[in-house]
Protein backbone atom coordinates (compact mmCIF):
# COMPACT_ATOMS: atom_id res chain seq x y z
CA UNK A 1 0.00 0.00 0.00
CA UNK A 2 1.12 3.26 -1.29
CA UNK A 3 2.86 5.20 2.28
CA UNK A 4 4.48 8.89 2.85
CA UNK A 5 7.48 9.21 5.46
CA UNK A 6 6.05 11.80 8.22
CA UNK A 7 8.64 13.58 9.85
CA UNK A 8 7.82 12.27 13.35
CA UNK A 9 8.07 8.59 14.48
CA UNK A 10 4.26 7.05 14.14
CA UNK A 11 2.10 6.78 17.30
CA UNK A 12 1.28 3.76 18.33
CA UNK A 13 -2.16 4.11 18.65
CA UNK A 14 -3.49 4.51 15.22
CA UNK A 15 -7.20 5.72 15.93
CA UNK A 16 -7.64 8.45 18.18
CA UNK A 17 -11.53 8.10 19.58
CA UNK A 18 -13.88 9.08 21.82
CA UNK A 19 -17.68 7.41 22.65
CA UNK A 20 -19.93 9.89 22.70
CA UNK A 21 -23.73 10.58 21.64
CA UNK A 22 -25.08 12.98 18.95
CA UNK A 23 -28.06 14.20 16.78
CA UNK A 24 -28.68 14.92 13.48
CA UNK A 25 -30.51 18.67 12.75
CA UNK A 26 -30.59 21.06 9.58
CA UNK A 27 -30.05 24.82 10.51
CA UNK A 28 -29.97 27.69 7.89
CA UNK A 29 -26.58 30.10 7.86
CA UNK A 30 -26.69 33.41 8.16
CA UNK A 31 -25.87 36.00 5.40
CA UNK A 32 -22.83 38.52 6.27
CA UNK A 33 -21.58 36.61 9.47
CA UNK A 34 -18.31 34.81 9.64
CA UNK A 35 -18.98 30.87 8.51
CA UNK A 36 -17.48 29.88 11.82
CA UNK A 37 -19.68 32.12 14.33
CA UNK A 38 -22.32 31.16 11.47
CA UNK A 39 -21.54 27.45 12.22
CA UNK A 40 -21.32 28.06 16.03
CA UNK A 41 -24.57 29.81 16.42
CA UNK A 42 -26.48 26.53 14.67
CA UNK A 43 -24.80 23.80 17.05
CA UNK A 44 -25.31 26.10 20.10
CA UNK A 45 -29.07 26.75 18.95
CA UNK A 46 -29.62 23.11 19.64
CA UNK A 47 -27.52 22.82 22.85
CA UNK A 48 -24.20 21.60 21.25
CA UNK A 49 -20.88 23.10 21.50
CA UNK A 50 -19.06 20.90 18.42
CA UNK A 51 -19.99 18.11 16.27
CA UNK A 52 -19.42 17.88 12.42
CA UNK A 53 -22.05 19.29 9.19
CA UNK A 54 -22.23 18.88 5.16
CA UNK A 55 -23.43 21.02 3.16
CA UNK A 56 -24.40 21.34 -0.93
CA UNK A 57 -24.67 24.82 -2.58
CA UNK A 58 -23.91 27.38 -0.90
CA UNK A 59 -22.34 31.08 -0.91
CA UNK A 60 -19.14 32.91 0.29
CA UNK A 61 -17.54 36.00 -0.04
CA UNK A 62 -15.22 37.39 0.75
CA UNK A 63 -13.55 34.01 1.09
CA UNK A 64 -10.45 32.60 1.53
CA UNK A 65 -8.89 28.92 1.46
CA UNK A 66 -5.80 27.23 0.51
CA UNK A 67 -4.72 24.82 -1.60
CA UNK A 68 -2.58 21.18 -0.16
CA UNK A 69 0.89 22.02 -1.84
CA UNK A 70 4.26 20.49 -1.56
CA UNK A 71 6.35 21.49 1.60
CA UNK A 72 9.19 24.17 0.74
CA UNK A 73 11.18 23.40 3.66
CA UNK A 74 10.62 19.44 4.63
CA UNK A 75 9.42 20.07 7.85
CA UNK A 76 5.93 18.56 7.06
CA UNK A 77 5.42 15.74 4.24
CA UNK A 78 3.32 18.19 2.61
CA UNK A 79 1.58 21.35 2.97
CA UNK A 80 -0.16 24.50 1.98
CA UNK A 81 0.00 26.87 -0.61
CA UNK A 82 -0.50 30.69 -0.55
CA UNK A 83 -4.01 32.19 0.16
CA UNK A 84 -6.41 32.10 -2.33
CA UNK A 85 -8.70 35.45 -2.00
CA UNK A 86 -11.21 34.91 -5.10
CA UNK A 87 -13.23 38.11 -5.84
CA UNK A 88 -17.05 38.35 -5.36
CA UNK A 89 -19.29 35.39 -4.73
CA UNK A 90 -17.96 31.91 -4.57
CA UNK A 91 -21.07 29.39 -4.92
CA UNK A 92 -19.97 26.07 -2.82
CA UNK A 93 -20.82 22.60 -4.73
CA UNK A 94 -20.20 20.72 -1.78
CA UNK A 95 -18.22 20.66 1.47
CA UNK A 96 -17.49 18.87 5.10
CA UNK A 97 -16.67 20.55 8.33
CA UNK A 98 -15.26 19.60 11.59
CA UNK A 99 -16.53 22.17 14.40
CA UNK A 100 -13.98 22.29 17.63
CA UNK A 101 -11.86 24.56 19.24
CA UNK A 102 -8.61 25.54 19.13
CA UNK A 103 -6.71 27.33 22.24
CA UNK A 104 -9.89 27.57 23.89
CA UNK A 105 -11.78 29.47 20.86
CA UNK A 106 -14.03 28.04 18.63
CA UNK A 107 -12.12 26.68 14.86
CA UNK A 108 -13.64 24.42 12.14
CA UNK A 109 -11.64 22.67 9.62
CA UNK A 110 -13.79 23.08 6.71
CA UNK A 111 -12.80 21.00 2.33
CA UNK A 112 -15.00 21.46 -0.13
CA UNK A 113 -15.31 22.04 -3.91
CA UNK A 114 -16.71 25.35 -5.08
CA UNK A 115 -16.96 27.69 -8.17
CA UNK A 116 -15.43 30.77 -8.15
CA UNK A 117 -17.15 34.42 -9.53
CA UNK A 118 -14.61 33.88 -12.50
CA UNK A 119 -15.91 30.59 -13.42
CA UNK A 120 -12.91 29.05 -11.94
CA UNK A 121 -13.85 25.20 -10.67
CA UNK A 122 -11.46 24.61 -7.63
CA UNK A 123 -11.07 23.16 -3.71
CA UNK A 124 -9.56 22.77 -1.13
CA UNK A 125 -9.35 23.91 3.18
CA UNK A 126 -11.31 27.52 3.68
CA UNK A 127 -10.03 29.76 6.41
CA UNK A 128 -12.30 30.36 9.29
CA UNK A 129 -10.74 33.45 9.93
CA UNK A 130 -11.37 35.06 5.97
CA UNK A 131 -14.66 33.56 5.34
CA UNK A 132 -18.39 35.16 5.42
CA UNK A 133 -21.57 33.84 4.68
CA UNK A 134 -22.45 35.53 1.70
CA UNK A 135 -26.04 34.47 1.02
CA UNK A 136 -28.50 32.03 3.30
CA UNK A 137 -27.93 28.12 2.71
CA UNK A 138 -28.72 25.11 4.86
CA UNK A 139 -26.32 22.37 6.22
CA UNK A 140 -27.26 19.57 7.68
CA UNK A 141 -25.02 18.41 11.39
CA UNK A 142 -24.53 16.23 13.76
CA UNK A 143 -23.74 17.54 16.92
CA UNK A 144 -21.75 15.30 19.47
CA UNK A 145 -22.00 15.58 23.27
CA UNK A 146 -19.16 14.01 25.52
CA UNK A 147 -16.46 14.56 22.99
CA UNK A 148 -15.15 17.40 21.34
CA UNK A 149 -12.41 18.25 18.38
CA UNK A 150 -9.84 20.57 19.82
CA UNK A 151 -6.86 21.03 17.60
CA UNK A 152 -3.22 19.97 19.32
CA UNK A 153 -0.33 19.59 18.27
CA UNK A 154 0.82 16.49 16.66
CA UNK A 155 4.36 15.40 16.85
CA UNK A 156 4.04 12.62 13.62
CA UNK A 157 3.21 15.04 11.13
CA UNK A 158 4.23 18.34 12.30
CA UNK A 159 0.99 19.99 12.01
CA UNK A 160 -1.56 21.10 14.67
CA UNK A 161 -4.38 18.83 13.74
CA UNK A 162 -8.22 18.36 15.23
CA UNK A 163 -8.72 14.83 17.35
CA UNK A 164 -11.54 14.12 19.46
CA UNK A 165 -11.22 13.98 23.57
CA UNK A 166 -13.41 13.34 26.15
CA UNK A 167 -15.38 16.67 27.05
CA UNK A 168 -17.90 17.55 29.71
CA UNK A 169 -21.85 16.69 28.44
CA UNK A 170 -24.19 19.70 27.24
CA UNK A 171 -27.49 18.58 28.09
CA UNK A 172 -28.18 18.77 24.64
CA UNK A 173 -31.18 16.27 23.32
CA UNK A 174 -28.80 13.10 21.99
CA UNK A 175 -30.53 9.98 19.94
CA UNK A 176 -27.70 7.72 18.82
CA UNK A 177 -24.61 7.02 19.87
CA UNK A 178 -21.40 7.78 18.14
CA UNK A 179 -17.52 7.65 18.31
CA UNK A 180 -15.66 10.80 17.35
CA UNK A 181 -12.31 9.39 15.27
CA UNK A 182 -9.23 10.55 13.87
CA UNK A 183 -7.28 8.47 11.58
CA UNK A 184 -3.43 8.69 11.47
CA UNK A 185 -1.18 8.18 8.54
CA UNK A 186 -0.69 5.56 6.21
CA UNK A 187 -3.34 3.07 7.11
CA UNK A 188 -6.30 2.20 4.54
CA UNK A 189 -9.30 4.67 5.44
CA UNK A 190 -11.65 1.93 4.68
CA UNK A 191 -9.99 -0.85 6.62
CA UNK A 192 -9.40 1.46 9.21
CA UNK A 193 -13.63 1.69 10.12
CA UNK A 194 -14.00 -1.51 9.24
CA UNK A 195 -11.91 -2.96 12.03
CA UNK A 196 -12.82 -0.21 14.28
CA UNK A 197 -16.31 -1.33 13.83
CA UNK A 198 -15.85 -4.74 14.79
CA UNK A 199 -14.06 -4.52 17.82
CA UNK A 200 -16.38 -2.26 19.31
CA UNK A 201 -19.32 -4.19 18.24
CA UNK A 202 -20.72 -2.17 15.61
CA UNK A 203 -22.60 -3.97 13.00
CA UNK A 204 -23.84 -0.73 10.51
CA UNK A 205 -22.73 2.75 11.26
CA UNK A 206 -22.95 6.15 9.36
CA UNK A 207 -20.61 8.59 8.59
CA UNK A 208 -21.09 11.99 9.93
CA UNK A 209 -18.96 14.81 8.59
CA UNK A 210 -15.56 13.85 7.38
CA UNK A 211 -12.44 16.06 6.44
CA UNK A 212 -8.89 14.86 6.08
CA UNK A 213 -6.55 13.65 3.47
CA UNK A 214 -5.05 10.88 1.23
CA UNK A 215 -2.13 9.69 -0.46
CA UNK A 216 -3.37 10.20 -4.06
CA UNK A 217 -6.89 8.48 -4.43
CA UNK A 218 -8.25 4.97 -6.55
CA UNK A 219 -12.08 5.09 -7.24
CA UNK A 220 -14.21 2.22 -7.72
CA UNK A 221 -15.03 4.00 -11.37
CA UNK A 222 -11.82 3.13 -12.63
CA UNK A 223 -10.44 7.22 -11.65
CA UNK A 224 -6.61 7.71 -10.53
CA UNK A 225 -5.82 10.61 -8.39
CA UNK A 226 -1.67 10.35 -8.80
CA UNK A 227 -0.57 13.72 -7.14
CA UNK A 228 -0.10 12.23 -3.41
CA UNK A 229 -1.30 15.76 -1.33
CA UNK A 230 -5.11 16.07 -0.99
CA UNK A 231 -7.57 18.05 0.76
CA UNK A 232 -10.79 15.21 0.92
CA UNK A 233 -14.59 15.81 2.13
CA UNK A 234 -16.68 13.25 2.72
CA UNK A 235 -19.76 13.49 1.09
CA UNK A 236 -21.66 10.15 2.15
CA UNK A 237 -20.50 6.90 3.98
CA UNK A 238 -21.66 3.78 5.49
CA UNK A 239 -20.27 0.69 7.07
CA UNK A 240 -22.43 -2.44 7.10
CA UNK A 241 -22.45 -6.14 5.99
CA UNK A 242 -21.67 -6.73 2.52
CA UNK A 243 -22.79 -9.85 0.21
CA UNK A 244 -20.13 -12.14 2.22
CA UNK A 245 -21.88 -10.69 5.43
CA UNK A 246 -18.08 -9.28 6.57
CA UNK A 247 -18.34 -5.40 7.16
CA UNK A 248 -17.61 -3.22 4.56
CA UNK A 249 -17.25 0.25 4.27
CA UNK A 250 -18.92 2.94 1.46
CA UNK A 251 -17.31 5.95 1.35
CA UNK A 252 -18.18 8.42 -1.56
CA UNK A 253 -15.84 11.69 -1.38
CA UNK A 254 -14.79 14.96 -3.22
CA UNK A 255 -11.00 16.14 -2.86
CA UNK A 256 -8.58 18.41 -5.36
CA UNK A 257 -4.81 17.28 -5.41
CA UNK A 258 -2.03 19.87 -5.21
CA UNK A 259 -1.87 20.21 -8.73
CA UNK A 260 -5.22 21.23 -8.81
CA UNK A 261 -6.84 17.93 -10.02
CA UNK A 262 -10.84 17.40 -8.63
CA UNK A 263 -11.82 14.45 -8.38
CA UNK A 264 -15.07 12.26 -7.01
CA UNK A 265 -16.32 9.05 -6.69
CA UNK A 266 -16.51 6.33 -4.23
CA UNK A 267 -12.64 4.78 -3.08
CA UNK A 268 -11.67 1.81 -3.70
CA UNK A 269 -11.40 -0.68 -0.29
CA UNK A 270 -7.60 -1.25 0.86
CA UNK A 271 -6.18 1.03 -1.48
CA UNK A 272 -6.54 4.52 -0.37
CA UNK A 273 -4.12 5.52 3.07
CA UNK A 274 -4.41 8.56 4.99
CA UNK A 275 -2.51 11.16 4.22
CA UNK A 276 -2.28 13.09 7.06
CA UNK A 277 -5.37 12.97 9.03
CA UNK A 278 -9.05 11.65 8.33
CA UNK A 279 -11.82 13.30 11.02
CA UNK A 280 -15.19 11.93 11.19
CA UNK A 281 -17.72 10.62 13.55
CA UNK A 282 -19.57 7.37 13.10
CA UNK A 283 -23.31 7.00 13.61
CA UNK A 284 -23.82 3.57 15.45
CA UNK A 285 -27.23 2.08 13.87
CA UNK A 286 -26.93 -1.18 15.03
Amino acid sequence: MRSIKQPGAPIAERIQWVEASGRTFSFTLQAGVPLLEAAQRGFAAEGFAGGVLNFHRGALGPFGYVMPALSKTGENAAFYSDTYRPAGVTRTKLGSMTLGTRAGAPFFHCHGLWTEADGKASGGHMLPDETIVAEPFEVEAFGIDGAMFTAEPDPETNFRLFGPVAAAGTGARTTSRAFALRLRPNQDFASCLEDFCRAHGIARAKIRGGVGSTIGARFTHGGVTEPFATELAVTAGTIAPGSSGALEAALDVALIDYTGGIAEGRLIRGDNPVLMTMELVLEVLS
